[in-house]
């Protein structure tokens, strides 16, 4: 192992790994806890080793026993975003290559940042309560104390007992359920994750769920309001799951279902093993579904090498794009990437280290340090690469062979260049002509743009040149057909190139309202950039309805924005502010935490 520190977790993965979790979980709506017992498999790797550190975060623990005797315990200090250590004696000392079985029980605290309760009004059925984790960069440690980093990978087993009128899914196999003996009017759900994988990727999901099947491997998975609808919505799956297997090679984890969350979910999708997470608004799938290689399979060691998970993932789902659509469809979505990284880099400022591709996360909370920093510039450097060794089919052999080299592990950025330079051996002179430190290490734009083909940006961009060009006189230029030949695609890049220009006047997207009428538009991409849109113009009408896109879903990539636009409009800042106060408590713990800090509203608890 290359480094044996992970700045993000108190837990030392040098001296043991874990190998294998077997949790038990109570889950209690009332309360809004889980009563949970989780024994560790764990690996010892040096001589005389009588204990042991364990992340955790806001955990009530009773018990901690090894190999069934009772072990000593104590709970460290707190620390601001990564918990507490668990600090446990073992009650024997044991040898390099010993294996012991330690068994903690435990409560989550209501809290608990890994989780959010929803009461049956935040429901789309309003019947029953919901509750779903998610465990990424740092919070598994809140629902199960473990070696919380991404360093370590680990199969899992486990049991949750829920009330029987509600279902549970986890990140693994379901392997079968049964009433509760303890309690007649409780259900047991069995799962089983026979494929290693990191702790962040350990998932649960608790409601009022059915599912429809939608391909040979496939089930999507939703409250029954929104279940037709995402089994049509996400029919495309099993074609996109063949098409990633032809480019990355086999998929592994033998079910892919998706999982469509209740709409307040912070992040888009999430790619748990089995069972994606996907937002009502998540409109393609490719992004996850890639993951189950670049991330799943091959993780990053620690979270400075983010960009290993996210920057191939965006890789190859451009690639499956490119596979299904065309090569000026990849070139196009590359093009708006280089959009977002630019606007990611305008707001964290240029000299801002958390600009660079491989961090430093020495006292930075990952969710602080979140972006499409690791996305857009890895995506950009792999690109660059692609360009120089020789277009995209030799690169995507080099991605596959990488994928095969690493599977099941966990590596760091020096290994994959390493692994890089192995490949090319026949290039390496042209990989020496790289300035890796401006790409990896420096904070900023990337060193090299890359040439994108223009096609079909240039519709969007001629469009916008008018709109700011034209004089309020001329206004009478503009009508419907102007949109009739831009793809959905086109068009949010039309709004993405409005937006990093000055704002228009009043007058003009008024005018833009008239003619294209923008407001009738449900897409989550348009209507979001369109609201920003009308109030940077100052547009007062818009504000009610950014407010509400940003409350009645809760993606941050959507919330965080609309409500830092509104609270620049001088005259309604104090009105996002009330919107705000008056949400906080319905919204996801890491959202309200976020937006706070971007309100400069007061956080409250640490959360």
């Amino acid at each position: 192992m290359a480094s044996a520190t992970d700045p993000c977790s108190f837990s030392s993965f040098s001296k043991c790994v874990t190998k294998h979790l077997n949790l038990t979980y109570h889950v209690d709506f009332d309360s809004h806890v889980i009563k949970a017992k989780v024994a560790l498999t764990v690996e010892v790797l040096v001589d005389n080793f009588t204990s042991l550190t364990l992340d955790t975060k806001d955990l009530k623990v009773s018990k901690v026993t090894a190999n069934g005797q009772a072990a000593k315990f104590t709970l460290g200090p707190k620390h601001s975003f990564m918990g507490t250590p668990l600090e446990i004696t073992l009650p024997f000392d044991l040898s390099r290559g010993q294996h012991v079985i330690v068994e903690v029980t435990y409560e989550t605290a209501p809290s608990a940042s890994a989780l959010q309760w929803l009461t049956p009004e935040q429901t789309a059925g309003k019947k029953h309560p919901y509750l779903f984790s998610q465990c990424q960069a740092t919070h598994c440690r809140s629902m199960v104390p473990c070696q919380d980093t991404p360093a370590m990978k680990h199969t899992y087993y486990a049991q949750v007992s829920v009330p029987k009128e509600l279902v549970a899914v986890m990140s693994a196999v379901r392997d079968g359920q049964e009433p509760d003996p303890q309690d007649s009017s409780r259900a047991i759900y069995r799962f089983r994750q026979p494929v290693p994988m990191p702790s962040y990727l350990i998932a649960i999901v608790v409601g009022a769920l059915e599912s429809r099947e939608i391909g040979p491997r496939s089930r999507v998975w939703s409250e029954k309001e929104f279940v037709d609808k995402a089994a049509f919505e996400f029919s495309e799956t099993e074609t996109m799951l063949k098409t990633a297997e032809d480019l990355a090679g086999p998929y592994v984890w033998g079910q892919y279902d998706i999982l469509v969350l209740p709409p307040s979910f912070p992040y888009g999708g999430m790619e748990n093993p089995c069972l994606t997470f996907a937002t009502p608004t998540l409109l393609v799938i490719a992004h996850e579904i890639s993951h189950s290689w670049t991330g799943n399979l091959v993780t990053n060691k620690t979270w400075e090498h983010f960009w290993l998970n996210e920057g191939h993932t965006v890789y190859l789902e451009r690639m499956i794009g490119r596979s299904m659509e065309s090569e000026q469809f990849r070139q196009f979505k590359a093009m708006g990437g280089w959009k977002d990284l630019q606007e990611s880099v305008n707001t964290f400022g240029a000299n801002n280290p958390l600009t660079n591709l491989v961090p430093n996360m020495n006292e930075v909370d990952p969710d602080d340090a979140f972006s499409s920093v690791p996305y857009e510039k890895g995506f950009a450097l792999l690109y660059h690469l692609e360009e120089l060794m020789g277009g995209p089919e030799v690169f995507m052999g080099f991605v596959k062979s990488y994928i095969q080299m690493f599977a099941y592990s966990s590596v760091t950025t020096e290994e994959w260049k390493k692994y890089l330079f192995t490949y090319f051996k026949n290039k390496v002179d042209i990989l020496n002509k790289v300035d890796w430190n401006a790409w990896m290490h420096t904070p900023g734009m990337p060193p090299v743009k890359p040439q994108y083909d223009t096609t079909m940006a240039d519709a969007c961009i001629a469009l916008c040149k008018r709109w700011v060009k034209t004089k309020e006189g001329d206004l009478g230029n503009f009508s419907e057909v102007d949109m009739k030949t831009l793809s959905t695609h086109q068009l949010i890049e039309f709004l993405s190139l409005l937006l990093q220009e000055d704002p228009l006047p009043l007058s003009h997207v008024k005018r833009m309202q008239e003619v294209y009428r923008l407001n009738a538009l449900n897409n989550a991409e348009i209507r979001f950039r369109w609201l920003r849109l009308c109030v940077k113009s100052k547009w007062e009408d818009a504000v009610p309805m950014a407010l509400k896109m940003a409350t009645e879903q809760g993606r941050m990539k959507f919330t965080r924005p609309l409500f830092k636009e509104v609270y620049n409009f001088d005259k309604y800042r104090e009105e996002a502010v009330r919107v705000f106060i008056a949400h906080r408590a319905a919204m996801h713990p890491v959202t309200s935490n976020l937006v706070a800090k971007d309100l400069k509203v007061d956080t409250g608890k640490s959360t």
